[in-house]
């Protein structure tokens, strides 16, 4: 989820509550109003029922337009009664209407100079509370939806202008390759913290150029240093085959030496490419014919391997174009190839296929592999002669180009399957 709907999700949940607690607040406030001055009309008209009562005059009509209702009920002497008012809500029958409303009444008692008590009762339709909580709901839930909206659209202006500096520096990151350099990065921001964040990100790529170049040169000494003197203890070793006389068991020994010379020569070599696939060092791109380089190849492979007499068969395009680098493409097949000359029986079959973006190469077999660690380094089936790296080359070169690598084991043939 992204961080202006994460933000205006929370802004509206926090948001309710306090909508919530507003209403309340709100409807009791407006209800006390109401109520203080609905009783100050009661008693304004009590007040007058009071003094025409007192000095005889004739009272106010129970129908005279006001609305207010009242009764006055002798209840005797002064004495046996203490001063009482109460204002609370009711329900009274009003006759015109034939039916019951709400109202706030008064009820309170006087005395004359005579010393009577009276009770006087006074009332005035009021408003429906139900309707007014109904209609605090309805306007709430309008305002909510408002001021959600409203959130929404104001956040969403606000947060794009203000995280800009954010998305350039994300944008800058995504296009950025390590050994392509540090391109500019102008801080176009007063924030302090986008300013420290840029400069953090910048100082951190810069560090990272400077280690990459520093793996670089480490790897390119470390094929120099190690290639020369392997390369002259090979020769050693042929010269000393061709030039001393040697025992049967001298000569074993120097040709166990040379075989395991030239592994140890064509290990260092492959590590070598792999930490370099790895650390991104071909860039260069070509458009790469992938039916012709695989017709050459396995032309190689069946004249290395013809005493094994395995028949292949292909199926492939005209052509097939693919851009990448020209020596990652010849390694991609030959191991492939190769790993399908190694494994397979003598008189056996490999097929080749190459249609929809996807190369497979299949060699016959008894059992399946472990796929988990298939294309792992130094995993290998038992085959002499392996560094079991051949496989562990293919993935690093498939991971180098984001292509697919799947393996399975169907029909009695292992399937290699590269997806362009």
């Amino acid at each position: 989820m992204k961080l202006i709907y994460r933000v205006t999700l929370r802004l509206s949940i926090v948001l309710l509550p306090i909508l919530l607690i507003w209403a309340t607040v709100f409807y009791f406030s407006m209800v006390n109003e109401i109520n203080d001055e609905t009783d100050d009309s009661l008693e304004d008209y009590a007040t007058m029922l009071i003094r025409r009562t007192l000095t005889g005059s004739e009272l106010p009509g129970q129908s005279d337009g006001s609305n207010n209702t009242y009764s006055i009920e002798l209840l005797g002497n002064s004495g046996q009664h203490k001063p009482y008012i109460h204002f609370e809500d009711r329900r009274v029958y009003i006759p015109e209407k034939r039916e019951t409303e709400p109202a706030r009444t008064l009820t309170m008692t006087f005395a004359d100079s005579d010393g009577n008590t009276y009770l006087l009762t006074v009332s005035t339709p009021t408003f429906e509370r139900e309707d007014l909580l109904l209609s605090v709901l309805w306007h709430l839930i309008l305002l909510y939806a408002t001021l959600t909206l409203t959130i929404l659209a104001v956040t969403a202006l606000i947060f794009n202008y203000s995280m800009r500096p954010l998305y350039r520096l994300l944008s800058w990151l995504d296009n950025y390759n390590l050994g392509d350099g540090v391109e500019n990065l102008p801080v176009c921001t007063h924030t302090t913290e986008f300013k420290k964040l840029t400069e953090s990100a910048r100082s951190t790529i810069e560090r990272a150029e400077k280690y990459y170049e520093r793996q670089k040169q480490f790897i390119g000494n470390a094929s120099h240093e190690l290639q020369t003197p392997l390369a002259v203890l090979g020769t050693r070793i042929e010269w000393m085959i061709d030039n001393t006389p040697l025992t049967e068991e001298q000569f074993a020994e120097l040709a166990k030496m040379r075989q395991s010379l030239h592994r140890l020569s064509r290990l260092n070599r492959t590590l070598l490419l792999i930490s370099k696939i790895e650390n991104a060092q071909f860039n260069e791109k070509h458009d790469v014919d992938f039916v012709e380089l695989t017709n050459n190849e396995l032309e190689i492979y069946q004249d290395i391997y013809a005493g094994k007499e395995i028949q292949c068969n292909t199926e492939m395009p005209a052509r097939f174009i693919v851009s990448m680098d020209e020596s990652l493409a010849t390694t991609l097949v030959t191991n492939l190839l190769k790993n399908a000359f190694l494994h397979t029986a003598d008189g056996s079959t490999i097929d080749i296929s190459l249609s929809n973006g996807t190369l497979t190469v299949s060699n016959s077999g008894e059992e399946t592999l472990d796929a988990t660690r298939l294309f792992d380094r130094f995993y290998t089936s038992g085959k002499s002669g392996s560094t079991g790296l051949g496989l562990a080359l293919v993935k690093s070169i498939s991971e180098f180009y984001k292509f697919g690598l799947e393996y399975s084991f169907t029909g009695g043939k292992h399937h290699f399957t590269v997806r362009f």
